[in-house]
């Protein structure tokens, strides 16, 4: 059985950026995390295992004299409530995603009415809308109607999303309302598309895949629906005791992808579990 790897998979600069500043020694015991700093539970252990303390929300007791934004962004507001009660407030925010935060600022500023298109109650949309009086988030086609009465819309996406899914949305918007002004900034990262482009590539030339990474992983449930789409076996897993053996008995050729949060030391965990799978299936078939 061959095992091949996505030419682009795991973690991307700025997930990393975030973990190497969290886990940076003198933060030991003195710094608490707003959130989950990027979605993967291994990440989440390690940095448990340092010292560092996390809370579920902004209004939580925090007992640090440091507070660190995630990967994910947040508003302006989240971290200027923060400074208010005396806090050190850190920023881990992604660039990219801070990049879609200053293009919706100045879609506003041109008058736009503002429309996200992602997972309304995700960490990183909550951040993106923040700051606005008005907005709207689209998760769906069937969603456009919401949009009925706006002259001039500006969009962006969650920088996570599937890029046919949300030009679809935007195609919906189009047919919907042809009169409508629509300016549209395509903020999808390259980090996330290029994963999604390579596991395109990857799905056509093997018969499974294995999809690693944090079940609320927004990305890394993309590129499984990538797979879906096309109709190929595919199973999201977030350890190597995951994998189930008969998953790969037949098999020819599996395919391993991972998402933008997902360590390479988990990707070569799984990698060498897959193997030894691959070994004890080849050893049963030699002896019957």
């Amino acid at each position: 059985m061959k095992i091949s790897l996505a030419r682009a998979l795991g973690t991307c600069f700025g997930v990393q950026d975030a973990i190497d500043a969290a886990l940076d020694p003198s933060f030991r015991d003195n710094l608490t995390i707003v959130g989950q700093l990027v979605h993967n539970p291994q990440v989440v252990e390690e940095l448990r295992e340092n010292g560092v303390r996390l809370v579920d929300t902004v209004d939580a007791e925090i007992s640090t004299p440091n507070v660190m934004i995630t990967a994910h962004g947040a508003a302006s507001s989240v971290k200027e409530s923060l400074e208010a009660r005396g806090f050190t407030v850190y920023d881990a925010s992604c660039p990219l995603v801070l990049k879609v935060h200053n293009r919706v600022s100045a879609l506003v500023e041109q008058g736009y009415f503002p429309v996200v298109i992602g997972q309304r109650h995700h960490v990183e949309v909550r951040g993106i809308v923040g700051d606005l009086e008005e907005y709207e988030v689209l998760g769906d086609p069937d969603e456009v109607g919401r949009l009925e009465g706006r002259s001039r819309i500006g969009i962006v996406c969650q920088t996570t999303q599937q890029v046919e899914h949300a030009r679809g949305i935007v195609d919906a918007i189009h047919r919907r309302f042809p009169d409508i002004e629509v300016q549209f900034i395509d903020t999808i990262c390259r980090p996330t598309k290029d994963r999604q482009e390579a596991v395109r590539e990857l799905a056509d030339r093997v018969d499974l895949m294995i999809v690693v990474g944090g079940y609320n992983s927004s990305n890394t449930k993309k590129l499984k629906k990538v797979c879906d789409d096309r109709g190929l076996e595919a199973h999201h897993i977030e350890r190597p005791d995951q994998l189930e053996p008969e998953w790969f008995r037949g098999r020819s050729h599996v395919g391993i992808t991972a998402g933008t949060s997902t360590p390479h030391a988990v990707i070569d965990s799984i990698y060498r579990r897959i193997q030894e799978l691959a070994d004890e299936l080849a050893r049963e078939a030699s002896a019957d």
